[in-house]
């Protein structure tokens, strides 16, 4: 995981387990069910008590990044495929002769970025 400190100051304290992510025992979040086909970006906020949300909030805490998932992708002979007779001129039923076959690779949290922004005086 990498982490950006935005700016000077006391950060929220926050734990990492695994594919989870713990801030101040507030908000646990799982990165690996939050990774999708897009770049994903969560805000932590806080409100002027300083218990913690996701999205709008007073005070930026903390922004969770994790980019689009990944794919190994490979070809394969298709199985609906058929040769087409030598008379046939039509093009009715062509299909490609390979399909690419897609696996999503691992989720890791070495790819999760974590920007820590400095908590309001007063606040926690």
């Amino acid at each position: 995981m990498k982490i950006i400190e935005a700016n000077e100051g006391p950060k929220i304290h926050y734990e990492e387990s695994g594919t989870w992510i713990n801030f101040d025992d507030q908000i646990m979040l799982n990165l690996k069910k939050s990774e999708a086909d897009h770049d994903v970006h969560i805000d932590i906020t806080s409100d002027a008590f300083g218990r913690l949300n996701t999205g709008a909030g007073a005070y930026y805490v903390a922004q969770v990044d994790i980019p689009a998932r990944k794919y190994d992708e490979t070809e394969v002979p298709n199985p609906d495929y058929v040769e087409p007779a030598e008379d046939d001129d039509t093009g009715a039923g062509y299909v490609n002769k390979t399909i690419t076959k897609r696996e999503p690779l691992p989720f890791s949290m070495e790819n999760v970025t974590v920007t820590l922004f400095a908590l309001k005086e007063g606040v926690f």
